[in-house]
């Protein structure tokens, strides 16, 4: 049994991937910020724990990190305000960074986004831009951190029911959140995904097989 904990976790993602890891017998904490979705996050069988990510120092991250087994960060903004996209995107993310190696926790998947890089290429007048810059800082920070790290790049998010990836496109196209709940569980499962970065469209691979051969 694993012990992760898991950040965004009332995300749409986190959600569908919550159910997965405790059905196998997994123990989630899912931290949240809003303690009015408690009970939709218990109900997947994670233990909910309410803690503002912008607030909380280094220091602090690292007690609540302390005893897992891994941290999967699926928290984000949401977009529309660049200073708070900043500060969680990439600010709040690299301090779990950093506190998962004080609190002696390795294991670290990131869950990204298709175009995520240095060399992102967005222009600086589109909206887009400051996630762009936030992720490209978290994702490079977290390749050089020494954390036992996985990073996944989904493409545009769908609602579509699951099917398998493709890790060999080239441009980003669609995947199904479902998709990503179950890469995300298939990631912590398959040693050979670390210091990887997945990028993934929906495709008919079965998802196992797909991350471990990825790159």
């Amino acid at each position: 049994m694993a012990r992760i904990i898991l950040f965004g976790g009332h995300g749409k993602v986190a959600l569908l991937a919550e159910p997965l890891f405790t059905r196998q017998g997994d123990s989630v904490t899912a931290v949240i910020r809003n303690p009015g979705h408690a009970d939709e996050v218990r109900a997947t069988g994670a233990t909910p724990l309410v803690a503002d990510i912008e607030r909380l120092d280094t220091a602090e991250l690292a007690t609540l990190i302390e005893g897992h087994d891994a941290v999967v960060w699926s928290a984000g903004a949401g977009g529309g305000n660049p200073e708070r996209t900043r500060a969680v995107d990439q600010d709040a993310a690299i301090r779990t960074m950093d506190a998962a190696r004080q609190s002696g926790v390795k294991r670290y998947v990131m869950v990204s986004y298709f175009g995520s890089s240095p060399q992102h290429g967005v222009d600086p007048g589109n909206p887009f831009w400051q996630y762009a810059e936030a992720k490209a800082a978290a994702d490079e920070y977290l390749r050089a951190s020494g954390l036992d790290h996985t990073i996944l790049g989904p493409s545009t998010l769908t609602l579509e029911p699951a099917r398998g990836i493709d890790t060999a496109a080239e441009k980003s196209a669609t995947v199904s959140r479902e998709a990503v709940a179950q890469v995300i569980v298939a990631t912590l499962a398959d040693d050979s995904t670390i210091g990887r970065t997945i990028r993934f469209n929906d495709g008919d691979a079965p998802i196992a097989e797909a991350i471990h051969t990825a790159g």
